[in-house]
Order: C-alpha cells, then structure tokens, then sequence
C-alpha cells in the first residue's frame, strides 16, 4: 500500500507540500498540485481519511436523529439534507433513535467526542427534551414545531390542519373524525389544535368521540377505521394526520364495504408518492420534505463554519391538494 512518502518521492515534491495539497490546496501552486494528483492517481494512493479528521479537528460528517426510519415522510427530508452534505464533501450518519432518548444521547455523544461535527433532529422538540445536551453542539431541527430553542425549518402544522378540516366543512361535512399521531407528540397538538380551531370558527361542537389516537403507520389507521366503523352515528369525513394512517384507514373502510368518497371522505397529510396512486387518489397536505432537508442542512452548515445565521426559524409553505378521496356527504 502506498504511503504518503511514496507520493512525495514520485511527485519530487516535500512530504509538507503533498499534505498542503490533501487539506488545503488552495494554498499550493497549481503546478505543485498537478504533479501530486498525477503521483496519487500512478500509485493509488488512499489518504488516511481517520488522521486527517484528528488534524484537522473535523470529521467532515453530520448526524441525523431519526425517530422511525421507515417513515416514507423522513425518507425524503433525508434526501433534501444528504445532496447539500454530498456537495459541502461531508457524510451522513443515520440515527435510527426508534424515539430512545438513549439512544439519542450516544448519537450526541458522537459529536461531543469529535467523530462527527454536528446533528440535524429529524424528531419534533418538547419540554422533556430539556434532559438532552443537544444544546452544547451545533444542532438543527428538522420538521420541527413552535418554540424550539435552537434552529429549525418546520412548515405550520396548526394553520395547515386549519385548511384541511375548513375544506371538509365547506362540503356539508359537520362529523368529521381524526386519526392523531401519539397524544404528546408535538405535531398531533399541533394539528389537533388546527382541527379545533377550524370546528370552533364554523361553530361545531368538539366531540371527543371522534377522536382516534394512531402512531403515524399504517396499522394504526387500519386500527382505527374499526374504531369508527363500529360507531352508531359514524363521521362522513375522516382527517388522518399523515398519509400512512390516511391509507390504512382506507383500506379498513373499503374492506366493510364503504364506498370513498361516496360513503365518507378521508384526508391525509405529507403528500407521499403513493398518495396519488391510491384508489381513490388521497387529498391531501404536500410538505416540502426535501426542502426542509436542503434548508436545515444549509442552516447547519453556517453553524459549522462559525456563521451567525440570519434567521433561526424557516416555516416553509404547504400546498393542499385536493383530490378524488374527498366529496360531500351523502343525502340521507
């Protein structure tokens, strides 16, 4: 294997140039330059990449905290965060937290001990979050909600929920049930607070009934069109508060023999690709997950360069998309 003295020896240059020429070659002559990539490309030389990071005090890799990496939504903010990475030459080390503080903590830890440089939290802030030392590293919040005490790029989760249960009732839809993700996750008080509002300004009574608590898969919202197709006065409209339970709520309603939209309306929220391939087409929220991914990869990066960021907090807009799993409800 060649070493870093082969490369000077073949180049006739000094071993101090080569390295000049590894970590900064803006400050070698392109002549020097030339001859130290045509010496590296002859000899196949691989640099010390784990020496370098400890030179250098960077590793040149963030982190990203992931709540549930099988989420369809997250695969996409992912996406948006790993192209800035690509073209800033960092690596992307994934998290899979499955929401373990624990297992939080050693990804930090990663950070605090050098062999990453920073963190983008793909798992919305709460109070509880207090205990974490996220706060001594430079760190970002992807997805995020109101009131996050470090940078973040979120969308308005209480204004779009607002739109989407407004829409239904501006169709005739007066029960109109929802499918929430885990009681304290920050984004179902979000939404749960928008869906409230929008029933408050049209004076609808809040009932409780036609709440379901889900957990953001398709099993919970299969788990929950049982719930309301058990129900005696059943909703004409169901707001699901992602995708994945808006299309397992689907499936559910179709297999007792509910015709979409005829018999009742069902919403989602993130927009994901197969959304419009179901059967009906689902309406709903399209967030702009990669977007959120470039931005917070963006935001992180001036942290990481020692740049003041010109602002702290992006909400990034939605589109509602109306499609064929919404329609009036049926004339009794």
């Amino acid at each position: 294997m060649s070493t870093i003295r082969d490369v000077s020896k073949e180049a006739g240059l000094s071993i101090a140039t080569v390295s000049r020429a590894l970590s900064a070659p803006e400050k070698v002559t392109k002549e020097s330059l030339k001859k130290v990539h045509e010496a590296i490309e002859k000899l196949q030389y691989r640099p010390n990449m784990l020496s370098q990071k400890f030179r250098n005090k960077q590793a040149n890799t963030i982190v990203i905290l992931v709540p549930d990496i099988a989420n369809l939504f997250f695969a996409k903010v992912i996406s948006g965060i790993e192209s800035v990475a690509q073209k800033k030459g960092f690596s992307v080390l994934l998290g899979d937290t499955r929401d373990s503080k624990a297992l939080e903590k050693q990804y930090i830890n990663l950070v605090e001990t050098r062999q990453a440089d920073g963190i983008i939290q793909l798992r919305p802030y709460s109070e509880n979050d207090s205990l974490l030392p996220i706060s001594r590293v430079p760190a970002v919040n992807a997805s995020g909600c109101e009131n996050t005490p470090y940078p973040t790029v979120r969308i308005d989760n209480v204004g779009a929920a607002k739109e989407v249960v407004k829409y239904l009732i501006s169709l005739g839809h007066k029960r109109i049930g929802v499918i929430t993700g885990l009681q304290r996750n920050p984004h179902t008080i979000d939404r749960l607070k928008g869906y409230k509002q929008a029933l408050a300004e049209a004076n609808i009574p809040f009932d409780e009934s036609l709440l379901s608590e889900g957990d953001f898969t398709l099993w919970s919202g299969l788990q929950a069109s049982e719930h309301f197709s058990r129900m005696t006065n059943m909703p004409t409209a169901i707001f699901c508060m992602n995708d994945e339970m808006a299309i397992g709520a689907m499936k559910g309603l179709k297999s007792k023999g509910l015709r979409l939209p005829q018999d009742i309306s069902i919403t989602g929220f993130d927009d994901l690709d197969v959304s419009r391939y179901c059967d009906p087409p689902l309406t709903t929220v399209a967030q702009p997950a990669e977007k959120i991914g470039e931005r917070s990869a963006d935001l992180l990066f001036q942290l990481l360069d020692e740049q003041q960021p010109t602002q702290t907090e992006y909400v990034l807009p939605i589109e509602f998309i109306i499609r064929q799993s919404t329609a009036p409800p049926r004339a009794n």
